[in-house]
């Protein structure tokens, strides 16, 4: 606004900050009158309305909000919508924007709140993320995985104290994970694209590759010396690779060089991927499994 907030202290609103940082330059009267014209509001007979004794119990004392009675409607004042602009007769004219009023309502809650959290952290609601120098993520915000759209996306909080060897852990394992999961998902889709081998798994028992379904429902079919086999395979991989390589080196590297080149950016780009790759193949198997498990129930 042009003019004075304070022609006593000389304060126009030019000289107002924006957002936080407005408190600081605001008159003590001020602040004063905001909360005194708020109560008025409040506790005047503008929002007034006689208390009930019905229903559930008495609504004594002299500040009973007329849409807190017994034969109020939550948040009618009776000014109209919105903001005094009149009534809305239209029985589903106004279910719809009474609907619209909540949802928009919401929305602005959750706004105002990241403006607030964004605005105490970087000194703008608009701020520029890379002002925050003091956060511990920035330690992280180089690494592989932190991609488009998103970013650095961890609403976990798990890199909050800023431990890079813990970050380093949860990569390798990320990693491992991953990988056993586009192994799992290919392994799900492969028998019902092109089918399954011939021959026999268990020659001893009779049983066919042909003989198993597919999904879950193969759990049921493979012999238990079978499972052993593949349990003891399993331990061979994981034992054989080690579990330092996140302590001594680089998370997921078990020199076993399939996605490198000596191009650097065409290497990190193919981590990149291998990562990405990885988080969609976690959950691409567990969407498969639930869907095979409600087939099997």
């Amino acid at each position: 606004f042009p003019g004075y907030l304070s022609p006593s202290l000389g304060l126009k609103f030019a000289d107002v900050p924006n957002g936080l940082a407005a408190l600081s330059k605001l008159p003590v009267l001020g602040g004063a009158q905001m909360v005194a014209f708020a109560g008025l509001i409040e506790t005047t007979g503008f929002f007034q309305a006689e208390s009930t004794t019905d229903g559930r119990g008495p609504r004594e004392g002299a500040f009973a909000m007329m849409d807190s009675t017994e034969t109020g409607e939550p948040g009618n004042y009776g000014v109209g919508f919105p903001n005094f602009l009149g009534k809305v007769d239209d029985p589903e004219a106004r279910k719809s924007k009474l609907a619209a009023e909540l949802a928009n309502g919401r929305l602005a809650m959750m706004a105002i709140i990241g403006m607030f959290f964004q605005d105490g952290l970087t000194g703008s609601a608009w701020g520029d993320w890379a002002t925050y120098t003091a956060s511990p993520l920035r330690a992280f915000e180089s690494e592989l995985g932190v991609q488009e759209p998103v970013g650095f996306w961890d609403p976990a909080g798990f890199t909050a104290d800023g431990d890079l060897a813990k970050f380093k852990r949860r990569r390798s394992v990320e990693l491992k994970h991953g990988r056993i999961c586009m192994m799992a998902t290919m392994g799900y889709i492969t028998p019902e694209v092109i089918g399954k081998l011939p021959g026999y798994l268990s020659p001893s028992a009779g049983l066919k590759f042909a003989d198993i379904p597919n999904g879950l429902a193969a759990i049921s079919k493979v012999p238990t010396a079978g499972w052993a086999q593949i349990a003891a395979y399993f331990g061979f991989v994981e034992f054989s690779g080690g579990f330092t390589d996140y302590k001594t080196g680089t998370p997921g590297d078990y020199g076993f060089k399939v996605l490198t080149s000596s191009d650097p950016a065409e290497k990190t780009k193919k981590l990149a991927a291998e990562i990405a790759n990885g988080r969609l193949a976690m959950v691409a198997i567990i969407g498969s499994q639930a869907t095979c498990l409600r087939r099997l129930v």
